[in-house]
Order: C-alpha cells, then structure tokens, then sequence
C-alpha cells in the first residue's frame, strides 16, 4: 500500500501525542513478560525521512531541493512519485517560478492513486494556487472546481470548505463577486468552525456595501479566532464604515497589541493615524 500525501502531511505540522490523564491502575497480578530487554529501536518511515528533509531543504537552498526532488522523482515509479513531486513544486514556489510549480503539483496529481480522491484534491489546490500567483486565474478556477469535486468524492468537507474559499478567491480575481459570494455560503455550510470563510464573508459583503451582513460575518470571525490580526483590521474598516469610530479604535489597537511589530499592526496603526490625524496619534 503506497503512502499517501495525507499521511505525509502531518510534517507541515508537528503535532506531539495527546491524551486524557490516567488514573492509577490497580495492582493487578501479571505473568512476567517472556523475554526481557530494551525495545527494539523505531524505523523512521524512509519515505517520510526523505520528504522531511526535501521541505527543510527548501527553505534553506531552494535550487539544491529542486535538483535533489527531481532526481527523487525521476527515481521512483506511480504513486512513489508524490512526494517528490510536491517538494518539488514547493522548491519551485520558493525560487518564485510559478508555472514550474503548477506543472509539478499537476505531475503528482496525476501520479496519486485514482482511489485517493483526496490527495488529489490537496494537489490541485497546490497546482492552483501557484496558477494564481502567476496571475492565471481563469486557469486557476478550473484546477479548484476539479479540487472540490475530488474532495467531495473523498466525503471531506473540511477540505471542501479550504477549496471552495481558494475558488472564492479566484473569482474575485475574475470579478465575479456574486458566484463568489455563492461559493463562500457552501464554505461556510461545510466548515463552521473555518474563520477564514467568515472574514473572506465579511470582505467581500462589505466591499457590496452590505455592512449589516458584513459585521454578522465578521462577529461570527472574531469568535472563531478572536487574535486574528486579519480579523481585528477587517472588524475596525467594517466599523468606520458605519460611522463606529470607537469600535474601529479598539479593533484596530487590539491588532496592534496582540501582533506587535507585524504587517498587520502597521496597517492598523496606518488606520488609525488616518482616523486620528496629528502628534497625538504617535503612540496609539
């Protein structure tokens, strides 16, 4: 059975064993073991090993992981092919050659077994987004619609939501606000708990001059992740718009305190400085 990209994902992010706190337990007689001795020592997973140190390549010296995936690739055979190929298109997005990125997320997508619909889906996120970066969103929305179908062949609709906020994206590139609006609503439908389908809500309903729709979206965001910084500086524009200057004062002071010295905290102070011109806004 071939290791699917989900089981490699847990790489991105590193997440220790947890569990609910045992009681004591009864001193129970038990027969001695047979043999005794150390633990036989843990194999790590080669496949993992080498996709580990193919990402931590790529933020250290892109151009030796793309060489180095690339052999990797070239190396191994149908769905072996996977993860090489997604380090490989990582490598690429980091040297900033976009199109080389969307042809090797594509490339693994097509090797990934026709039963892991939702690798498949991860891949073409993946293929999508570099197409964005690249200003192909028109190409984009195509690889994101198949994306979303694969996830929902895979009865995910976590990720279906995290694709169809992607797609939203791409359509508002498109200037197409309301099938926008459209996909966001099935977001949020799938994946309650997803601030970020909230507060992409609350942009794009405030951008239609919707502002009571705006801040119900964006309540429902700031519960769901209230230190968000994207959040705080959406709340507070959401706010001056409706002639709620002090309500955008503390959104914007809460981004500022709760993500010092972040792009975030230099907008919200840029805000502020424009709400409250002069010496007195030094500080804030």
């Amino acid at each position: 059975m071939s290791l699917t990209l989900a089981a490699l994902l847990p790489l991105l992010a590193q997440i220790g064993p947890t569990g609910t706190q045992m009681q004591a337990p009864l001193d129970l007689p038990r027969k001695k073991a047979a043999v005794s001795g150390p633990p036989a020592p843990v194999t790590a997973n080669p496949v993992v090993q080498r996709l580990r140190e193919c990402l931590d390549l790529t933020q250290t010296d892109a151009a030796a992981a793309v060489t180095s995936a690339i052999a990797w690739r070239d190396g191994a055979v149908g769905s072996a092919r996977v993860p090489a190929g997604h380090c490989l298109g990582l490598a690429l997005s980091e040297q900033g050659d976009f199109a080389g990125a969307e042809a090797a997320f594509l490339g693994a997508r097509a090797d990934v077994s026709s039963s892991d619909s939702a690798d498949k889906a991860r891949l073409g996120t993946m293929a999508a987004n570099a197409a964005m970066a690249a200003g192909g969103a028109d190409r984009a929305l195509g690889m994101l619609a198949a994306a979303q179908a694969d996830a929902r062949s895979a009865a995910d609709k976590v990720l279906a939501a995290e694709v169809g906020i992607d797609r939203a994206r791409a359509l508002v590139a498109m200037k197409r606000d309301a099938e926008a609006a459209a996909v966001l609503a099935e977001a949020r439908a799938d994946a309650p708990g997803n601030g970020l389908a909230w507060l992409l809500s609350a942009t794009l309903s405030r951008r239609a001059g919707k502002l009571g729709e705006a801040q119900a979206f964006i309540e429902k965001a700031s519960a769901i992740a209230p230190q968000d910084p994207d959040i705080g500086l959406e709340a507070g524009v959401i706010a001056v718009l409706a002639a709620r200057d002090d309500a955008a004062r503390k959104s914007w002071r809460s981004v500022i305190a709760t993500a010092p010295g972040s792009d975030q905290a230099k907008v919200a102070k840029g805000y502020l400085d424009q709400l409250d011109p002069g010496p007195t806004s030094e500080g804030r």
